[in-house]
């Protein structure tokens, strides 16, 4: 395993890992797919033909400012902070009953997690809208459409059944429940450079124990917390999706995808997580 780094250029990302006769699996550590409250509105087949159309619709990618732009054509939420906002209000904007319909399934509080980011919140520390704004407007909807050798887990099938020689099959990791899934516990804020060093030696015991070789770069950035700059954090959350990704990819964790079609077709699931949320909605 190599240390983090950042990807560079976007165009041409996917065929640039793939090397001849060879498979890749890539974890991405942002949300691929849309809540099924969102999706019951869409003509599309499921989130793979909805991401097609997006090279046509770029207003989608806009950040409202205020509520009164909301909209299914304009999903994402706020551009900024307001005095008053909340996720029920953005829900209702939406048409949604109520601010649970702003999380797919798989962002829910488990019994062994806390709930990851609603899709289209775009403020504060725990979001994940910029994410999936940068990811599908900047790459992914570009990618297919240029025909770039990609498929989707778990729209398009079990991730061993998907890796085949010249594609990459994209999944999505999430760095808290990797955590969990590899029995490691931070004593403290993973965005501190503390918390992450004291983690070091379990986090190194972990990869000798799963089979993973790191070149002496990342086993110094490990020992080091991965730095004291802001990026810390992400190196940190690059690390533990892989080895969640790697977890999957070795059998250790379950190809885990919840029989529901609403998962499969629209929201996705993420790489590894085998608890269902504690609210189960229809």
């Amino acid at each position: 395993m190599a240390a983090p780094r950042p990807v560079g250029a976007l165009e041409g990302l996917v065929e640039g890992l793939i090397a001849p006769g060879r498979a890749v699996a890539l974890g991405l550590d942002l949300p691929l797919g849309l809540p099924r409250a969102y999706a019951a509105g869409r003509a599309e087949a499921g989130f793979l033909d909805f991401l097609h159309g997006l090279a046509a619709r770029p207003g989608f990618f806009e950040v409202s400012a205020g509520l009164e732009t909301v909209s299914a054509e304009r999903p994402f939420y706020p551009a900024r902070g307001i005095k008053g906002m909340t996720r029920a209000a953005h829900a209702a904007a939406l048409g949604f009953s109520g601010p649970e319909g702003l999380s797919r399934w798989c962002d829910r509080a488990t019994a062994e997690r806390p709930a990851g980011a609603p899709v289209f919140w775009t403020l504060g520390a725990n979001q994940s809208g910029k994410a999936a704004i940068g990811a599908w407007r900047d790459w992914l909807v570009p990618a297919l459409g240029a025909g770039a050798p990609v498929r989707l887990w778990p729209f398009e099938g079990t991730l061993h059944d998907l890796l085949a020689p010249g594609w990459a099959v994209l999944a999505e990791v999430y760095p808290a429940e990797a955590l969990r899934q590899c029995g490691l516990r931070l004593e403290g804020s993973k965005r501190a450079q503390g918390p992450r060093r004291t983690l070091a030696p379990a986090l190194l015991a972990l990869l000798a124990a799963r089979g993973v070789v790191p070149e002496p770069r990342l086993e110094a950035t490990i020992a080091d917390g991965f730095g004291a700059d802001a990026a810390g954090e992400d190196r940190f959350d690059s690390v533990i999706g892989l080895l969640g990704l790697i977890g999957v990819l070795d059998g250790v964790r379950p190809d885990f995808i919840p029989d529901d079609p609403w998962v499969w077709r629209w929201e996705g699931w993420v790489l590894g997580q085998t608890a269902l949320p504690r609210l189960v909605t229809p």
